[in-house]
């Protein structure tokens, strides 16, 4: 019994379809993101490091430069977290000033005006005004009554 390696044009064509078919269902699940994290930044370091030529290493000021580049990246993100937080803690002080005070607010197209009852803290506050719980987003004018 032999066996042959090669395939005829036809066959080629149906296996080509085939093979297209299922690398576009494959494709279709992916998320497509193009932002690199801290995560993706180590990996590509160990990826060098681990298959680097063992005759030519890398430079001590290569892996340095990256190293640094990666404690900038940790840095930044740590950053990003913090200004968020903080924003989130002066949106609620300043909507827990308006608490007893008369307020402006928009609402779609009406224009609700009411005394702030009660007010909920967090990354994003809201006001109670005449039993309704309102973002501090929509807010536009707090007053004294």
């Amino acid at each position: 019994m032999e066996l042959s390696a090669t395939i005829d044009s036809q066959d080629q064509a149906r296996l080509r379809m085939q093979v297209d078919s299922f690398n576009k269902t494959i494709d279709q699940g992916k998320k497509s993101t193009q932002n690199l994290g801290k995560d993706d930044f180590i990996k590509i370091l160990i990826t060098q490091l681990t298959h680097q030529d063992p005759t030519a290493p890398m430079e001590d000021k290569e892996f340095i430069s990256q190293m640094a580049q990666f404690s900038s990246l940790e840095q930044m993100t740590n950053m990003a977290k913090d200004f968020t937080k903080l924003a989130g803690l002066l949106a609620s002080g300043e909507a827990t000033g308006a608490l007893g005070k008369s307020v402006e607010l928009t609402e779609g197209d009406r224009t609700v005006t009411g005394t702030v009852k009660a007010v909920t803290r967090g990354a994003s506050p809201q006001v109670l005004v005449d039993g309704t719980y309102y973002g501090w987003d929509q807010v536009s004018k707090v007053f004294e009554e």
